[in-house]
């Protein structure tokens, strides 16, 4: 990743993972499992953390919403994707709520490495 693009992370309140991100942490993580399976797993994963609050689920569309209220407030949509039988792709778009600056130095970025660690001890990863 190039040093723009790093300092673009840091002074930002938004981050979103993608297939072909520059930060190899933040690039789409795919599971070796069902769509269903890998919904009920992260949602189950969501309403176990300490802070977080589902706002909406829709399995038909592969959505959950959440408000993290601890620590930084933020809103994060994570996208469920069936790629192809037994293999679903997850994705997080995360915005940081800042009060004066539009930065959260990398806290949004921060979060969704760990939400792709917690995933990982949870789901089996099909392809890196």
């Amino acid at each position: 990743m190039g040093l723009l693009q790093s300092i673009k992370q840091v002074f930002s309140n938004h981050c979103e993972t993608s297939d072909k991100h520059q930060d190899l942490h933040l690039r789409t993580h795919y599971y070796k499992t069902t769509t269903a399976h890998a919904f009920t797993e992260v949602k189950k994963l969501i309403e176990g953390l300490d802070g977080f609050e589902l706002l909406a689920a829709t399995e038909e569309y592969g959505e959950l919403s959440v408000n993290v209220k601890k620590g930084k407030k933020a809103f994060m949509v994570i996208s469920i994707v069936s790629v192809r039988p037994f293999e679903t792709a997850v994705d997080f778009s995360i915005t940081t709520e800042t009060k004066l600056l539009s930065m959260d130095f990398g806290y949004s970025k921060a979060l969704a490495k760990k939400m792709y660690e917690l995933l990982d001890q949870k789901m089996m990863l099909s392809k890196g």
